[in-house]
């Protein structure tokens, strides 16, 4: 058994998935869907898909902190924001845990949500709710946006709605995939458009204390994954014909996913994953880089052993990570920085829930590099970024942050 360096996950995967074992029963109450077909999506551009062949224009070393803050954005808070999303419009869409999607738009929160689906959200937990949302990348034309929310018995549901405007109307819903989930903790949630056009979503792996059920390293349930869907050529989705396994499952490995997001100059991916009781760790994946990767979780815990039982293969290290002693207790994953400053471009943001830190992840020459760049002493729910690359920050007290110059 190895953990390999994501600088060699390309060339030392490029079969990994091949070898790996194809599920011998199909995933059965793990993944369901609605009971009746959903009608058929009308005609619509296909979305644009981008890979980046240059090289982005990246920082070589952190900024002054000191020249910068966090600004708050409206005056008026949120009741527990857990994700923002651009529309590209000017227009920012925040989710609140309860199930509403609120807009902002010129520094101003609209009276009105966008959608209201707080007669299905569960919240029972501190960690369910509406959790997780991505527009289409036609959204500007078609209305389509995804959302991640626990609901009945604190099932994942992942839906498709249309907006119309200004409003979203409940009745658009159409269920893609129903998760069953057996506790009500490490639910995961994100969502967002890979550059290759697909779907991607972070799911935990079903929660409780170190994956009793062995989730996140089967096959055979969606638990513990990043899954990645075509939303665009058959109803409710099709499964890529380049997925590993056959089924939704493209990255697995993972104990609770807490936002993923792609590089906007590269496609790169990252994925923020809250460990268990000593270990954050901050996980990267290149542009082409083949499926099937294994993170790890739960014979390793970051970089170090959990329930190491002598398992063989190989698993893909993480580039950063922080322990509990340092102070912290489940990190936060944000955005690589692509806006007006160009002496922040190419680094990563993150942060940690507890303790309200704010770091900073660049890669200078081979190796990486995390430096702490702010103490926000705010509860860290989410970053955000919009579409001129500009990145925000969501506090579990309502609060709403652009990073700026002083």
């Amino acid at each position: 058994m190895r953990r390999i360096p994501t600088l060699l996950v390309f060339l030392a995967l490029i079969c990994s998935g091949c070898n790996l074992p194809l599920p011998t029963t199909p995933l059965p109450a793990s993944a369901t869907q609605t009971d009746s077909p959903p009608t058929a999506l009308p005609d619509a551009p296909q979305p644009t898909r981008i890979l980046s062949t240059a090289s982005a224009p990246n920082a070589t070393t952190f900024p002054d902190p000191n020249a910068y803050n966090w600004k708050p954005l409206i005056d008026t808070p949120l009741q527990r924001p857990t994700d923002i999303q651009a529309d590209g419009s000017g227009r920012l869409f925040v989710l609140e845990k309860r199930g509403f999607v609120r807009i902002i738009q010129n520094g101003q929160l609209s009276p009105d949500p966008l959608l209201d689906i707080t007669d299905r959200v569960n919240e029972d937990s501190n960690e369910m709710g509406l959790l997780g949302m991505a527009l289409h990348p036609n959204f500007s034309q078609n209305g389509y946006f995804y959302v991640n929310y626990t609901g009945a018995g604190g099932d994942t549901f992942i839906s498709r709605f249309q907006a119309n405007g200004d409003r979203a109307d409940a009745s658009t819903e159409v269920n893609l995939l129903h998760i069953k989930q057996p506790f009500p903790n490490h639910n995961g949630g994100s969502l967002a458009f890979g550059p290759d056009g697909f779907l991607y979503a972070g799911l935990g792996d079903g929660g409780s204390q170190g994956d009793p059920s062995g989730n996140a390293q089967s096959q055979k349930t969606l638990l513990g994954k990043i899954l990645r869907i075509d939303v665009d050529s058959k109803q409710p989705y099709a499964i890529p014909t380049d997925n590993p396994f056959g089924n939704e499952i493209f990255y697995y490995g993972l104990r609770n996913p807490w936002r993923i997001s792609f590089d906007k100059a590269t496609g790169d991916l990252y994925i923020a994953d809250v460990g268990q009781g000593d270990w954050e760790e901050l996980d990267f994946v290149s542009t082409g880089s083949p499926g099937g990767l294994n993170f790890g979780w739960n014979i390793f815990e970051g970089n170090h052993d959990y329930k190491n039982n002598g398992a063989t293969g190989d698993y893909v290290a993480p580039i950063a990570e922080y322990s509990h002693a340092e102070g912290g207790c489940a990190v936060t994953g944000g955005y690589v920085y692509r806006g007006s400053m160009p002496e922040w471009n190419g680094i990563y943001l993150y942060g940690d829930y507890c303790t309200g830190k704010v770091w900073g992840l660049i890669k200078a020459g081979e190796q990486w590099q995390s430096q702490l760049l702010f103490e926000t002493h705010v509860l860290i729910t989410s970053f955000g970024q919009d579409e001129k690359g500009e990145v925000y920050m969501l506090s579990d007290d309502g609060e709403v942050y652009q990073l700026v110059r002083k």
